[in-house]
């Protein structure tokens, strides 16, 4: 399960509002690659809708199915907000439905072998 937490209202390319729904897995324990302590987190992603901001609103605090997976993306640039640093990325956190969960757990990648 997820929860809604928050929403965002973002331009699209014509000029228009659309808005997103900011979801919150649960807590997972993660070690530091650097200090090597250990401490907590919740993964977050951002998953487009189309609702109003009335609905958006009424939606924060509700528990979804699904989970928050990392899954591989082509690359793309964003800006660390704290420090201003161009960042390069090949993964984003994504909402994927129970179902997805399932498969994802039970399905191997096929190999090729030369």
């Amino acid at each position: 399960m997820v929860r809604i937490v928050d929403y965002k209202s973002y331009q699209n390319n014509e000029g228009e509002d659309f808005f997103v729904l900011v979801v919150q897995g649960e807590i997972s324990i993660v070690k530091s690659k650097e200090s090597g302590r250990t401490y907590l987190t919740k993964q977050t992603a951002k998953v487009s809708c189309t609702f109003d901001e009335e609905t958006c609103k009424d939606l924060v605090g509700t528990e979804i199915p699904g989970k928050i997976a990392r899954v591989e993306v082509d690359p793309f640039e964003y800006t660390n907000e704290e420090t201003g640093e161009v960042i390069v990325s090949t993964h984003q956190n994504q909402l994927i439905s129970e179902e997805e969960v399932i498969l994802m757990n039970n399905l191997q990648r096929e190999e090729t072998v030369i």
